[in-house]
């Protein structure tokens, strides 16, 4: 199946069986914890795999952890951030490190349980492309967690040009072919759920119950995820644009009705007296509303000006078990003796 210019799926050196690709930020107290249930369902799956882990800026001692790990096996290696890049940025940087037939992505808390990684492998050889974990509940994020993500998954439905499956999250297996459709992807403002769902492919959804942090606590506040539902929304829907379209030929519509009330309400009953509060209440809601319009175009505006930039989606400040080949230097030139005449 040809989905891609040769040029931008390069061929992968030295390709294994399995990649297990998990960002970590501040994780230094599951790292062992995680190790500990990882490596023995990744041995009983394949001798060929490798685990590749993306320090996204941690300020404790994640990296040491990963250093550590990687002196005993070298198969599991890391990259490390220069800074904290963010959650998505660092599922792409994963991806692009990998070299396995089949990743899977999960997190680094043990949220997801490692032992549905053999039930993926499964599906996988029968043939899916894409298998993903799919909550069964929400029963670990806090009332107000749930209710945020409920608000923007029904209107990312509403509003978004791609469905995304119900209680589907980054955990999941993605076929070769499906990651190198996701490398080719260079969007800054990434919502990779929306961008699992874009790609298609063929997928199954495998339901599993979401356990407990295993140490420390989410780093995604409420203004982060605010953030993260605007890049989902704007990323894959032109529908908040549209919108305004329609809010300003109704309001247009309503102005015009009214000034028709106006001119016949004068004719018929003659001129009164115009009321300063109304006339202000008016300009202030307009104003506001057109503000508001100005924001939601500002929002679209930013995104293609960090588009424009083309900055590199993220800088490593640090490898873990890749060999960093260095360019060679030519040789100076010696210069020849003069022979004498």
């Amino acid at each position: 199946m040809t989905f891609l210019p040769q040029s931008s799926t390069p061929q992968i050196e030295n390709p294994c069986e399995l990649s297990l690709v998990i960002p970590a930020f501040n994780e230094g107290k599951n790292i062992g914890l995680l190790l500990d249930r990882i490596l023995p369902v990744l041995e009983s799956l394949s001798k060929d795999w490798e685990l590749v882990f993306v320090d996204d800026g941690s300020s404790d001692d994640t990296l040491a952890w990963i250093k550590a790990a990687n002196l005993k096996d070298r198969r599991i290696r890391a990259v490390s951030f220069s800074r904290n890049f963010g959650k998505e940025i660092a599922i792409a940087a994963g991806l692009d490190a990998s070299r396995g037939n089949a990743v899977v992505i999960m997190d680094a808390d043990l949220q997801h349980p490692p032992e549905m990684i053999g039930r993926f492998i499964e599906l996988w050889r029968e043939g899916y492309d894409v298998v993903y974990g799919q909550r069964v509940d929400r029963h670990t994020d806090g009332l107000a967690r749930r209710m945020f993500t409920y608000t923007f998954y029904h209107a990312f439905a509403l509003f978004g040009e791609t469905p995304l499956p119900d209680g589907a999250g980054d955990f999941r297996l993605l076929d070769r072919k499906a990651v190198d459709a996701l490398r080719a992807m260079g969007e800054r403002a990434r919502f990779s759920k929306g961008l699992y769902a874009w790609i298609g492919f063929k997928s199954v959804g495998v339901p599993f119950d979401v356990a407990d942090r295993a140490q420390g606590s989410s780093k995604f506040s409420l203004r982060r995820l605010l953030h993260f539902a605007l890049d989902g929304i704007t990323s894959f829907s032109t529908v908040p644009l549209r919108l305004w379209t329609y809010i300003g030929a109704l309001i247009s519509g309503l102005a015009l009705l009214m000034a028709a009330w106006v001119v016949i309400s004068t004719l018929v009953y003659g001129t009164d007296v115009p009321g300063y509060s109304t006339l202000l209440v008016s300009i202030t809601f307009f104003a506001g509303v057109q503000l508001l319009s100005l924001g939601v175009i500002g929002e679209y505006i930013g995104r293609i000006f960090a588009e424009v930039k083309r900055r590199p989606l993220y800088l490593i400040g640090d490898r873990v078990g890749y060999e960093i080949q260095k360019p060679k230097r030519p040789k100076p030139k010696t210069p020849k003796p003069a022979r004498d005449a």
